[in-house]
């Protein structure tokens, strides 16, 4: 090859490469959620605050799943930039290289944050929990528990759960009897597996599942379903938005920790840390739980709320009496095998 046709060559890739890199770093931040009513109070309270004070973005949301995020970033054009994600998706992508390593310097520092809230990839976003929801209007004899929500005589109607392993299992487990704090002790015996899916048996024709977390409320509204497992802040936010009188039971709730993670090679890293460092101040997180009842990662949040907000967050000792945090552990090491057996019986 003449030297001349080199040297073409060599500008012809530099200028498509400077193009394609100008055509990344063009694109604004974007973020990504859950969707619904805990997205529109994220709008109003975090997304169009930050975008007037001056860096463009845009947001999406999704239903999870890890496969999604390992796509995107192995792929080489992520168009996702931050992404709120569930605890084993954090735990997992860290483990495989998914997400930039969090600098807490830049969004506050970690004594900013709750310990329990602090990762090598990612921030605390939420603290929440997976409640019994009913209609109050509906159901005049409130539930009371998760074996309330097996009985089909008692309490007749079909049942919301969310499509999959995780919390089906535990949820079957106490509703048999077993007490918050041994659901994973006994979830991983072979004998408290089978317990569970023998437990989901006797309303399995009574099942309607969910996948998004905007859905439960849409079938307690529309009276698909006379009880579901849903986020405590979804029937807060329908209460509160559309004048519903749906109630929750928070009698062996399941309660976890959503955090932020940026994922790796994002063109847009130092706009997503203005976003962090936004989202994680505490008078911006009280204005969240203000708008939807969810729990919070910065210390001094709490601080700013009114009592009569913080009576009806996760976090409240009330509230967590009798509550299991999901196992990241377990999940991690169990979720392929059990999904492939919940898909199975599922399925029959």
């Amino acid at each position: 090859m003449s030297k001349l046709k080199v040297a073409v060559g060599f500008l012809a890739t530099f200028t498509a490469g400077v193009a394609l890199a100008t055509a990344a770093q063009a694109r604004d931040l974007t973020v990504v959620s859950w969707g619904g009513a805990y997205q529109e109070a994220q709008k109003k309270v975090y997304f169009e605050p930050f975008k007037k004070a001056g860096t463009p973005m845009n947001d999406e949301s999704w239903d999870g799943g890890v496969g999604v995020l390992r796509a995107k970033v192995q792929g080489g054009a992520a168009t996702w930039d931050v992404v709120q994600v569930e605890s084993e998706e954090l735990a997992i992508g860290c483990e495989e290289g998914l997400f930039e390593t969090m600098e807490f310097n830049r969004i506050g520092g970690e004594q900013a944050y709750l310990p329990q809230t602090v990762d090598a990839c990612g921030v605390g976003a939420i603290v929440y929990d997976f409640v019994l929801g009913y209609d109050k209007d509906k159901l005049k004899d409130a539930p009371k528990s998760w074996a309330d929500f097996f009985d089909t005589t008692k309490f007749p109607g079909k049942r919301g759960l969310r499509q999959g392993a995780k919390t089906t299992l535990e949820i079957a487990l106490m509703a048999d009897g077993v007490a918050p704090k041994d659901v994973y002790k006994v979830l991983g015996t072979e004998e408290g597996l089978e317990r569970a899916f023998k437990k989901l048996d006797t309303i399995k024709n009574d099942i309607v599942w969910w996948k998004a977390g905007a859905q439960p409320p849409q079938l307690l509204a529309s009276g698909e379903v006379a009880m579901t497992s849903v986020y405590n802040g979804r029937i807060d936010a329908a209460n509160k938005a559309e004048k519903k009188n749906f109630g929750m039971v928070w009698n062996g709730a399941l309660y976890t920790i959503d955090s932020w993670v940026i994922l790796k090679g994002s063109p847009n890293k130092e706009a997503a840390y203005k976003f962090l460092d936004f989202v994680g101040k505490a008078e911006n997180q009280a204005k969240l739980s203000e708008n939807i009842a969810y729990g919070t990662s910065n210390k001094d949040a709490p601080s700013k709320l009114a009592p009569a907000v913080l009576t009806d967050l996760p976090t409240a000792p009330d509230n967590m009496k009798n509550a299991v945090e999901i196992s990241v552990p377990f999940w991690l090491e169990n979720l392929d095998r059990l999904t492939e057996r919940f898909n199975k019986w599922a399925a029959k």
